[in-house]
């Protein structure tokens, strides 16, 4: 009989704070066991296997890191979203190691995949991050691309502790928001946009 209390979202969120404490490529079912005080088998009556596990944490990285980067950029446009997005996508991911690996290493398992809709609602929020800008429709995807890939490898280089030079980690942060607004002002297609 499932332990009381227990159930697949439980499991999931469970799985995913021991995989922000001890890293993702740490986390076993084991462990996971051992932290729930039950017997490792009984994991199985919530999830089919430690892929499926890595999968719910993925879904729910996504949807949380959604949910960050949305009310960050609430009421705000252009440069100002950018900082406030940058800055909650930076924080989650330092709060949050375990369930941002998981989820960048996650694949679609098939067309219902509820992981589909979770990555959809981050671009969109990062989309969004990006609208006061007044980007061409065609510049958008290649604005995206350059905004996750910028952040995603500061926020995880300094999750792993790879900043070691001593100079002040937030100024390197603070430059390089003003250095992608910059780039992204002169892209603009609306002289008016992203004041």
């Amino acid at each position: 009989m499932p332990r009381a209390g227990l159930d697949r979202t439980a499991v999931t969120v469970a799985a995913a704070d021991l995989a922000d404490e001890v890293g993702f490529t740490g986390l076993s079912m084991g462990l996971l066991a051992e932290r729930l005080g039950v017997k490792t088998p009984s994991l199985y009556k919530h999830v089919t296997s430690q892929a499926d596990l890595a999968h719910r944490i993925a879904v729910l990285a996504m949807n949380e890191f959604a949910d960050a980067i949305r009310d960050a950029i609430q009421g705000r446009a252009g440069r100002e979203a950018l900082v406030a997005g940058a800055h909650a996508m930076r924080a989650w991911v330092l709060r949050h190691p375990g369930r941002y690996a998981a989820a960048n290493l996650a694949g679609v398992t098939g067309p219902d995949d509820p992981f589909i809709p979770a990555v959809q609602r981050v671009l969109d929020s990062w989309a969004a991050m990006l609208h006061g800008y007044g980007l061409d429709p065609g510049q958008e995807i290649h604005a995206l691309r350059m905004l996750r890939s910028i952040l995603h490898g500061f926020a995880t280089l300094e999750a792993v502790g790879s900043f070691q030079i001593a100079a002040d980690v937030d100024d390197s942060f603070s430059w390089m928001i003003d250095f992608i607004d910059h780039g992204l002002r002169s892209h603009r297609s609306d002289p008016l946009s992203a004041r």
